[in-house]
């Protein structure tokens, strides 16, 4: 394995699968890592640029999973044991562990915002209001905030 991993916790997989745009993460990263965990958590097929490992400390994914759910745990566990990698996770919970952690942390929101820099896509807002249509919580404030930054106000 690399040094530098994109791994990915359930949600954002999850979230960018519900609005058909799973194809950004390869768009931004060529593959990412997921754990067997996480694999778990996704009821649907992943493509093969989707990389899954067991390949983590038992020893701090059993601590991880004190606080938090199995596919962070296991997620989390991964990016300790690989410290030049991006972390995409949306739960508060997990990115306050992993900030504690030191880890590079990034979400969905953070993949969209990168997509628009890179030109990926022309539009964040329309991401955005399809992920709040499709059940994704997203405060007004990080809303606006976010558009603002996007230069979509």
């Amino acid at each position: 394995m690399l040094n530098h991993l994109i791994i990915s916790d359930a949600s954002p997989i999850i979230a960018l699968y519900k609005i058909e745009q799973l194809h950004l993460l390869k768009d931004l990263y060529q593959s990412i890592t997921i754990t067997d965990v996480v694999r778990s958590e996704l009821h649907f097929n992943i493509p093969d640029w989707i990389l899954i490992t067991n390949k983590y400390s038992s020893k701090n994914y059993e601590v991880l999973s004190l606080e938090l759910d199995p596919g962070e745990a296991s997620a989390i566990a991964l990016a300790m044991d690989f410290p030049n990698s991006t972390l995409i996770i949306d739960e508060v919970k997990g990115r306050k562990i992993a900030k504690r952690l030191q880890l590079r942390v990034t979400g969905t929101i953070g993949l969209i915002v990168l997509a628009k820099e890179r030109k990926i896509i022309k539009s964040g807002k329309i991401l955005l209001d399809k992920l709040i249509e499709s059940d994704f919580w997203l405060s007004k404030k990080i809303y606006n905030g976010v558009l603002e930054l996007l230069g979509e106000q």
